[in-house]
């Protein structure tokens, strides 16, 4: 679980690099974009859960108004016709788009370390349901406007396809006419929370299996982090590696699991 943590954390910060370097700072190496970022959550998670909670409060709301607001500005260029027919290949595309979208909702497994700190553990299962129904309503909202505006044949051949949806239109008069700069402010804030939980969760674990401050090691894995991030050499291998760290928390958080609760009620342990 350790290794798996800080392998999403190093993801994180890849794709941040390639993104940001692709659309915000052209030309800037990937280590400098990398570094700051980094050294940023570092300082963050050395205060402990409590500072890393609160700004999780802040970022919310933020994200949350300034999502809407541009995704609505996109109703110009949304075509109904673009989401038809709704399943007119029948349901087994669908099926198998599934293994595709497991990676978007990662994140409900930081819970088995959230709950240790939480005043109302018996809510766990609540705090669950509602944060992955907020990112599920989010997802289908994307989907439906990105697919409405741009089409399939559209989408499949853009490799960041929401972020061109925000590109294809402008509103004329306002202060600002491109609006792709607050969807990446914002989505930056977003991999900047799983960077900063992911990278306490390895941190903590590693003190507690080794029995040593948690403030050392974090500093030891932040060169890890960045070594593991920067080994893909392209986008092709950066999205193996999401789908490679995809099936690893299937296997240690949905199969894992499973077979845990069937060895404990074999044994008689109560769930």
């Amino acid at each position: 679980m350790v290794i798996y943590f800080f392998s999403l954390a190093a993801y994180e910060v890849r794709v941040l690099s390639e993104v940001t370097s692709l659309f915000l700072l052209e030309g800037t190496p990937i280590w400098a974009i990398i570094m700051p970022f980094m050294w940023i959550g570092l300082y963050l998670i050395s205060g402990g859960i409590d500072p890393i909670a609160r700004l999780f409060e802040l970022i919310l709301p933020i994200t949350v108004i300034i999502f809407l607001i541009v995704i609505s500005m996109s109703f110009g260029i949304f075509e109904l016709d673009n989401l038809r027919p709704v399943l007119g290949s029948g349901i087994m595309p669908l099926v198998k788009g599934v293994g595709t979208t497991v990676f978007a909702f990662l994140g409900i497994e930081i819970m088995l370390i959230i709950v240790a700190f939480m005043d109302k553990p018996s809510q766990a299962v609540k705090v669950v349901l509602i944060g992955t129904g907020t990112s599920m309503c989010f997802y289908l909202m994307t989907v439906v406007m990105v697919i409405g505006a741009l089409s399939v044949d559209g989408v499949v051949t853009k490799t960041w396809p929401t972020i061109d949806l925000i590109r294809s239109f402008e509103i004329q008069g306002l202060i600002f006419e491109r609006f792709e700069s607050l969807l990446l402010i914002i989505w930056i804030m977003q991999i900047f929370t799983t960077f900063t939980i992911t990278f306490y969760a390895a941190s903590l674990g590693l003190a507690q299996i080794s029995k040593k401050k948690i403030g050392p090691i974090q500093f030891a894995l932040l060169p890890v982090i960045y070594l593991m991030g920067m080994i893909p050499r392209n986008m092709n291998e950066v999205f193996a590696m999401g789908d490679m760290i995809g099936i690893t928390a299937f296997l240690l958080f949905v199969l894992l699991p499973f077979v845990l609760l069937i060895i404990s009620k074999i044994k008689g342990v109560k769930a």
